[in-house]
């Protein structure tokens, strides 16, 4: 039997530009103190600013938690058959 997977609900919440709390997230694909880059149920996330961390990751449950001093947050989208093909920044980081 295939197993299918049902999509995470994708969540973002920001508090005080400090802290965030982000679900439906399928792949962290890179991070430092100024920016992640994060793959979402969405399209790819990335957050800048300035010493930032990655404080709580769980990818069974699609979640992370992000602090630091957040400038700025942009979402670009991925296409279902680019998702199905591994993508270049996934090639770069594994």
């Amino acid at each position: 039997m295939e197993e299918r997977q049902m999509p995470k609900a994708h969540k973002l919440v920001v508090n005080n530009r400090k802290t965030s709390m982000v679900t439906g997230v399928l792949d962290v694909l890179s991070f430092d103190l100024n920016e992640i880059l994060l793959e979402t149920e969405q399209g790819m996330l990335m957050v800048k600013g300035t010493d930032l961390h990655v404080n709580r990751l769980s990818v069974e449950k699609g979640e992370v938690d992000l602090s630091g001093n957040i400038d700025s947050i942009a979402y670009s989208n991925v296409n279902q058959a680019a998702r199905s093909n591994e993508n270049f920044f996934a090639k770069l980081f594994k």
